[in-house]
């Protein structure tokens, strides 16, 4: 039997918009450095050094499987005082793995050994880097935002993470042309130094702008974490959002290590035009998603709980059909209108991603069994699990149907159908997980344990 949660107790303000803007760019700030990692150096391993897919998939897995250790890295930004000393670190390492992994790509063609070695630590010091500074960032964002605004401010830091995504591909996708492994180096090290330094900025005396808000309930014992995991497996609303969690994650993460090789092997791009067509219209599509969905989905409302199931499945299944549109060009080719295309996957994609966020802050609300925090740990590893099992999947996938198939076009087909049809299962998933009945369901679960 458990207490039900206390009103909210204001002690200030808290975070304005302005701030709420400045967490946002540290956001940008991390989502162009795991850019780098992702997506042109994925693509520079598979296509300019011919190695198998399999290898910068494991690589951007292991960084995934590092950032399962989130939890304790927020426990010690907790108990650290400072916030900020947290961000600007994790900054700092992730910069630096991104510059090791840089150089250790360039390495492969010569000592390959060795250079897979120092991948494998520059990609862990890349998840340690995400995992501290972008874990410490929501983290302040949690505690120094009205709980009213707090749905909101998380689709405005991921909007903005998505945009810095899209800004630092078109950037560094002009900037790499003509490709040379020299100028590689010097757009790495610029990235890195421009994103260190906007951290800084954006975090300059912002902590003590932060309110207080909390839960009386943040006083009483909390439960192990075998303990709280059972909870939210036995709510079937919390249990069938986790599911749905994890399938989509898997769709939504099997193309990212495969849609810049796809460019280069089928329509013949040079490492910048395709780091530049990918950030451009697949991002920049997800980026108009995640607006469309915020607004037209009532995602900055506080009605969120009722609106969002029609946007989570039009976005799986606009996801899929784009998907399915993508496998026909990989076996007509250039002719083929790869921008278009690009750009109504990344609609679909945005679309989904946000509504699902502001899905995820209600169910969170919702239950009166375990706090809100615990639900999104769960929801967030679970999502971390299938990022980077769902790009490896997508990677070796490739790689076997090539091997079986003989053929390029014919493995990338292969590859889009099953995640197109992932994405169809998704939004099947998302009529029972989504909405305000599911909302419902999990609040009356709440209360029958409550009272039991």
């Amino acid at each position: 039997m458990h207490a039900p949660l206390a009103s909210p107790t204001v002690h200030s303000k808290g975070f304005g918009w302005l701030a709420i803007i400045r967490i946002g760019l540290v956001q940008a700030a991390i989502g162009a450095l795991v850019m780098l990692a992702t997506t042109v150096l994925n693509r520079i391993m598979v296509v300019e050094l011919k190695l198998l897919a399999a290898i910068p998939a494991g690589l951007v897995a292991w960084h995934y499987a590092v950032q399962l250790c989130r939890p304790l890295w927020g426990h010690a930004s907790d108990k650290g005082g400072s916030r900020t000393l947290w961000i600007l670190g994790g900054l700092v390492v992730l910069a630096g793995g991104g510059l090791l992994a840089t150089e250790a790509t360039l390495m492969m063609e010569g000592n390959f050994p060795l250079a897979f070695a120092l991948a494998v630590l520059a990609y862990a010091l890349i998840g340690a880097g995400v995992g501290a500074g972008g874990t410490s960032a929501l983290a302040l964002l949690a505690s120094g935002v009205a709980p009213e605004r707090r749905a909101a401010a998380a689709a405005v830091t991921w909007i903005m993470m998505v945009g810095g995504i899209v800004a630092s591909a078109i950037t560094v996708g002009t900037l790499l042309k003509p490709y040379s492994p020299e100028r590689l180096i010097e757009v790495a090290t610029g990235l890195a130094a421009v994103m260190v330094l906007l951290t800084v900025l954006a975090t300059f005396r912002l902590e003590r702008q932060a309110g207080h808000f909390r839960d009386a309930a943040d006083d009483a014992p909390a439960p192990d974490f075998r303990a709280a995991l059972a909870e939210i497996w036995h709510e079937p609303a919390a249990r069938r959002f986790t599911i749905f969690i994890f399938v989509s994650m898997i769709a939504f993460s099997m193309q990212d290590l495969i849609l810049e090789p796809f460019a280069g092997l089928i329509f013949g791009m040079a490492p910048g035009d395709s780091t530049k067509t990918v950030g451009q219209f697949h991002q920049g599509g997800i980026l108009i998603g995640m607006i469309a969905a915020g607004v037209g989905g009532s995602a900055f409302a506080a009605r969120v709980a009722g609106s969002l199931r029609p946007w989570v499945v039009g976005g799986c299944l606009a996801s899929g059909a784009a998907l399915g549109m993508l496998g026909i060009a990989a076996v007509k080719g250039p002719p083929w209108p790869l921008e278009a295309n690009l750009f109504v996957l990344g609609l679909g994609n945005g679309v989904f991603a946000v509504a699902a966020i502001g899905s995820m802050m209600g169910l969170a609300g919702a239950g009166e069994t375990t706090r809100e925090g615990v639900r999104m740990g769960v929801w967030g590893a679970s999502q971390a699990i299938a990022f980077g099992l769902g790009g490896l999947l997508g990677a070796v996938g490739l790689d076997l149907a090539r091997a079986a198939l003989g053929e390029v076009g014919a493995a990338f087909q292969l590859v889009f159908a099953v995640e197109a049809a992932a994405f169809v299962w998704a939004g099947l998933l998302a009529i029972k997980a989504t909405g305000a009945g599911a909302i419902s369901a999990s609040a009356r679960e709440g209360k029958r344990e409550q009272f039991a």
